[in-house]
């Protein structure tokens, strides 16, 4: 066993927070009923257009309900904030129900925290997150971004930049039903139910409960299709008349999926179209549903493996997903209020590939996963035939139980000073394994969604694995905040800090063969000592180079730091504040990326990189008057130690290592206007720009690499590096503006929105793709960036009140996404984007223009 500990202090901070003018726009409850005793003097004010900017030290902004629901039912919430300046959201299908790409300020998702009643929803073994697992938007009262902070009692360990937090609706003080159907193109159908009890009894008790079903076909011939079930309710329960609760939620969603449809840049999709020869390019594409040819059923031709069960959208993408959430507040003096919101979540989720199997055994008898190649031993279709390649599925299958808790104690010391202090506590059990399972030869699909519920055995009667591991996620956090309030109520201060203690307890059951932590190898138990014995590790400490293959074992990491908080809003007067904020982030290493250390000895650091950094500087001004609110503000980030997998010249294997320092900045505005009862305008635009500060090693090599008259590695005599220093992250639109246009007539609404985002770079040395390193051979295969688009969706809705249906929730509306039908390259499917000009990344496919109807009714 390993014990690493990884502690950093910073000093503690002073934090300077603002004067909230509105409704709290927190995550947990302990942070929103902190955030209601920062009140500026005068009245709250309401959200314009559905759009809020809270006057917060933080950059932040609020879209609510009434912004919401103007969106395709069913829409993933994470869709839905894409029209948030800084927010870059690139949806996989149209519905929101399979999964898309986010960044904000730049920031990948994996370093985004996001929340759902304060409970986090970042994977707890690699920091994803899924959007197509989000609540449903009916339900959802709010979802506020913060742009480069977060909440000081945020039980998050991937938070290097910016936050994302919804909450759901309460129950209805008065009874009500409320069904919702919808169809649309590619065979889209939805329906939706809720149900509320209203007031039950005397002591102001209420519920809802809540269902929808929903599926949807991918493009023609791209082979995929998705159903999608959830079941949601949520109990409340007032404690007297001061605003003290009980409340209890559930969620249940069931996707049954295939993986969205994606192509690669150098060819399209798996169908290997051919490279337009003047250009250098993928041959121009067009909607043309000829252009497929996906036939999931071919599991015998020549191209099955690629065009036929073998290609990515015929493979399924199943999630089982379940939480319970309760939030509490209790007034234990005046002055004196405890919260307390404890969770549970449960993930049943699968994902990966196809494969061949030999039933008879492999070198010296052994089963399992031996050396990347399956060997059963045994007739596993008991067919009476001991077939050598018989077509199975590779799914990697994750399972997690996960246990959270949220409280915090707040002190009203007196009408101008207040201190919250809290405590947080996350604990995820991720069990990752990989079993097989048959494949149907009649449809080329899995012959189940979930392979560990049909495992192949061997022999032994052990099920096959691919991986089998176990990971333990831990967190402890202790959290204060202090809020001021000075000349007269017009500069609010707050001041907060957090010191999080996290623990990474990891064992792998397989081999591990290289510093990737992807790949293992799995004898069966009855094999493994033999296994080892005929392929003994050794590390070589001179040339810090492994060898054989590393046995399973356990290591335990430990990471903490003291992380800072600094703020402040000043009133200007008429309307108008100043806001600044300083804060750090924190992510630290995944459990998936340290398990690629356990190919090098625990006394050594490579595989295990150190805990990411940000220093995040926010400053702007606010304004609002009457029906016109706007919001201009700059940010600086300094992104320390940033983690990624790279070639390592010294260990001559990809690893996941700290690349150092990458610095971010840019501007976020924001203008909402109230022009009169009938029209209102939203508008927003940011920039964003990055550099890396240095070059990044690619490996050993005395000399250089230019193709086609770009230098692509430079050396020093004695190793090769990417031109990196100076150069723009990759996949990061560089700016993104966006407007909506709403017109109101009773009984008739009309809202028109409008996205551009700018063009992105391809690789971290913004340069063409090659299609290698070889000077010779190596083909130009795409420029270097992506090109800018601009989509433009429509909602028009008509009341039904004309109908005798007075509630506002039943109306007839239509949507139409994308609706000029703009051809896109959406987000890369992986979690980290490409360094070398030789990587080739996978991207979404676009969202074509579709068009979905829906009638709402409310009784």
């Amino acid at each position: 066993m390993r014990i690493i500990k990884n502690s950093a202090l910073a000093v503690s901070s002073f934090a300077i927070a603002a004067a909230v003018a509105s409704p709290a726009f927190a995550q947990s409850t302990g942070s929103v009923d902190f955030e209601n005793t920062i009140v500026v003097t005068g009245t709250k004010a309401k959200a314009i257009n559905g759009v809020d900017i809270p006057a917060t030290p933080k950059a932040k902004q609020v879209l609510d309900q009434s912004f919401i629901s103007k969106s395709s039912p069913g829409q993933t919430i994470n869709d839905v904030i894409n029209m948030v300046p800084g927010v870059s959201f690139f949806n996989a299908d149209p519905f929101g129900s399979s999964g898309g790409a986010m960044f904000i300020r730049g920031f990948d998702s994996t370093r985004i925290s996001q929340t759902f009643d304060g409970m986090p929803l970042n994977d707890t073994g690699n920091y994803a997150l899924y959007s197509n697992q989000q609540l449903d938007a009916e339900l959802i009262e709010q979802v506020n971004v913060n742009l480069g902070s977060t909440d000081v009692d945020s039980p998050t360990a991937a938070a290097s930049g910016s936050t994302v937090n919804y909450r759901s609706r309460d129950p209805l003080d008065k009874a009500q039903v409320m069904a919702v159907g919808s169809a649309g193109d590619l065979s889209f159908k939805r329906g939706f139910i809720s149900v509320d009890t209203g007031t039950i009894n005397n002591s102001g008790l209420k519920a809802w409960f809540a269902a929808s079903v929903a599926s949807n076909r991918f493009l023609p011939n791209t082979g995929g299709q998705v159903a999608k079930q959830q079941l949601n309710f949520k109990v409340k329960q007032p404690l007297g008349d001061n605003g003290d609760f009980i409340s209890l939620a559930g969620h249940f969603n069931l996707n049954r999926n295939n993986f969205a449809p994606s192509m690669s840049l150098y060819t399209q999709n798996s169908a290997s179209r051919p490279i337009n020869s003047s250009s250098g390019g993928r041959v121009p594409y067009s909607w043309d549903e000829a252009q497929y040819t996906i036939n999931c059923a071919d599991t015998t031709s020549s191209t099955a493996s690629t065009t036929g069960y073998g290609a990515f959208e015929c493979r399924y993408n199943p999630s089982r997903t379940a939480n319970l959430r309760m939030n509490s507040r209790f007034t234990l003096a005046d002055n004196l209020i405890l919260t307390i919101d404890p969770s549970f979540q449960y993930t049943k989720a699968n994902g990966g590939g196809t494969s061949k199997l030999n039933e008879g055994t492999g070198p010296n008898g052994w089963v399992g996963n031996i050396g990347g190649s399956y060997y059963a031993g045994t007739d596993v279709n008991a067919n009476g035939v001991v077939d050598p390649a018989l077509l199975i599925g590779t799914a990697n299958e994750t399972e997690t139980n996960r246990i959270g808790l949220l409280t915090s104690l707040r002190w009203k010391i007196n009408p101008t000073n207040t201190l919250r202090v809290g405590y947080s506590y996350d604990r995820g059990r991720h069990k990752q394994t990989g079993e097989l399972t048959f494949l149907n030869s009649q449809t080329g699909y899995y012959a189940t969604y979930f392979p560990i519920d049909l495992a192949i055995k061997d022999k032994y009667g052990n099920a096959i694995q691919k991986r089998n591991r176990m990971s333990y996620a831990i967190l402890h956090q202790v959290s204060a905040e202090y809020n001021g309030k000075f000349f007269d109520g017009k500069l609010d201060v707050l001041v907060g800090v957090r010191a999080p203690f996290f623990k990474r307890n990891l064992t792998n059951f397989c081999f591990t063969f290289d510093g990737g932590g992807s790949n293992f190898y799995c004898p069966s138990p009855q094999d493994q000592a033999a296994y080892a014995a005929a392929n003994p590790y050794s590390f070589n400490s001179t040339t810090n180079k492994p060898s054989g293959y590393a046995v399973p074992q356990q290591r335990i990491y430990n990471y903490n730091r003291v992380l800072p908080n600094v703020g402040f809003t000043l009133a200007l007067g008429q309307g108008a504040s100043l806001y600044a904020n300083y804060s750090q982030g924190l992510q630290v290493p995944s459990t998936d990326t340290l398990y690629g250390a356990f190919y090098y000895p625990a006394s050594t650091s490579f595989g295990s990189p150190g805990m990411e950094t940000s220093d995040n500087f926010d400053v702007g001004l606010r304004a609002r008057a009457g029906r016109l609110s706007a919001s201009v503000g700059g940010w600086y980030t300094m992104f320390n130690n940033k983690i990624s997998q790279v070639y390592n010249q010294e260990t001559q294997t990809s690893i996941f290592t700290n690349l150092g320092k990458v610095e971010k900045y840019g501007f976020d505005a924001t203008l909402n206007w109230k022009v009169d009862d009938h029209f209102s305008i939203y508008a927003f635009g940011s920039y964003n720009k990055s550099r890396i500060l240095a070059d990044i090693v690619a490996g050993q090599g005395a000399t250089g690499t230019v193709l086609n008259g770009n230098t692509v590695l430079r050396s020093d005599g004695t190793n090769t590096y990417y031109l990196t220093a100076g150069k723009r992250e990759s996949g990061v639109p560089i700016y993104t503006a966006g407007a909506r246009l709403d017109a109101s007539f009773d009984p008739f609404d009309l809202t028109v929105s409008v996205k551009n985002n700018g063009k992105r770079y391809i690789n971290a040395e913004n340069l063409p793709v090659y299609s290698s390193l070889n000077p010779s051979t190596a083909v130009q295969v795409n420029s270097a960036t992506l090109p800018s688009y601009t989509t433009v969706d429509l909602s028009a809705r008509m009341k039904l009140a004309i109908a005798g249906l007075k509630s506002d929730k039943s109306f007839i509306q239509i949507n139409v996404t994308n609706l000029f039908n703009q051809y896109y390259y959406g987000g890369f499917t992986g979690t980290s984007t490409p360094i070398a000009v030789n990587t080739v990344p996978t991207v979404y496919l676009a969202t074509p223009r579709t068009v979905v109807a829906t009638l709402s009714v409310a009784f």
